[in-house]
């Protein structure tokens, strides 16, 4: 299945800093993919990248198969874009935005604004610096959709929206994504994208240290809580394969991140001498890109090959 965008060993430095270290990864069509990371993990470094609005020092970028590097002008036309600020003549009302932006795109496109416009409830006739944060964020998305792109490119759309607002606009990303475009999403509302997101990447100081699809790694990833029979003890060992991500301590109690956990592992955990009680359930989201952020030796995350560029 031919990729949407691409990063292939992406490195961006800016002086001795690193924003961004060897990152690669792919994203397929029809997908919701949400790129998770805290304040200065690299997000909208990756993602001005890819748009061709900065250089990498190393590496590939890659968008609807056109090099970011020498044809950013032209994916910049074919995708659409919500930055976290939107840059919006805000003395023109709704409708006159969207008949300025259509002067630059294909015939229909202001037609095809009016209707997301009039989806969101956005009132044509009110200048956008009378509307409220989130109606401008609607007024934003409805410009990036108006010309039909492949690709939906957001970048912390929802900062700052109040809850109702920002779960409507999430979860517009799902009807946006079965018409068989993508979106690629970073935002700081892990919770809410957990309701939206087909595949997670996680990055922490400029490293991709999660990419997977969230289906498989709500299955593959237990948090496993173990009672043992004395204060101050390691854990037991654990059964292969599981694999031990993150852990904590509380007194006799151990809290433990683990990926591949099944009902036999469980049942074997279980029967070790000084082990009392054993219980599992799938973790949030958020509860795994907490244990994606500690520092862990025994830490093992899977990170899909991205696709190979010619």
């Amino acid at each position: 299945m031919t990729s949407v965008c691409d990063f292939r060993h992406v490195t961006k430095r800016f002086g001795d800093a690193f924003a961004l270290r060897d990152v690669s990864f792919s994203v397929k069509p029809g997908q919701v993919v949400a790129l998770l990371g805290e304040n200065g993990a690299g997000k909208t470094t990756a993602i001005r990248i890819l748009l061709g609005l900065l250089t990498a020092d190393d590496g590939e970028a890659r968008v609807l198969q056109l090099n970011s590097r020498k044809f950013g002008d032209e994916i910049r036309r074919r995708i659409g874009y919500v930055p976290d600020r939107p840059a919006l003549y805000d003395w023109m009302t709704v409708d006159e935005a969207g008949w300025f932006a259509a002067g630059f795109c294909p015939l229909g496109t202001f037609e095809r604004f009016l209707q997301l416009a009039r989806k969101f409830d956005l009132p044509g006739n009110r200048p956008i610096k009378a509307l409220s944060k989130g109606m401008q964020a609607k007024v934003s998305l409805s410009l990036a959709l108006a010309h039909e792109p492949d690709l939906l490119i957001l970048d912390e759309p929802t900062s700052g929206l109040d809850p109702l607002v920002r779960r409507e606009f999430l979860e517009s990303m799902v009807d946006i994504a079965a018409t068989g475009r993508t979106v690629f999403l970073s935002s700081h509302q892990i919770a809410e994208v957990e309701r939206v997101a087909d595949t997670v990447l996680v990055l922490r100081h400029g490293r991709l240290v999660l990419n997977e699809r969230l289906e498989s790694l709500k299955s593959r990833v237990k948090q496993v809580q173990v009672t043992l029979d004395a204060v101050d003890t390691a854990p037991p060992p654990l059964p292969d394969p599981a694999r031990l991500l993150a852990s904590e301590s509380f007194e006799r109690r151990w809290q433990l991140l683990v990926r591949d956990f099944g009902d036999a592992q469980q049942d074997i955990l279980r029967s070790l001498p000084g082990v009392l009680d054993v219980q599992s359930r799938t973790p949030s989201l958020e509860e795994i890109f907490v244990a994606c952020m500690q520092d862990s030796a025994n830490a093992t995350w899977t990170i899909d090959e991205p696709v190979a560029m010619p």
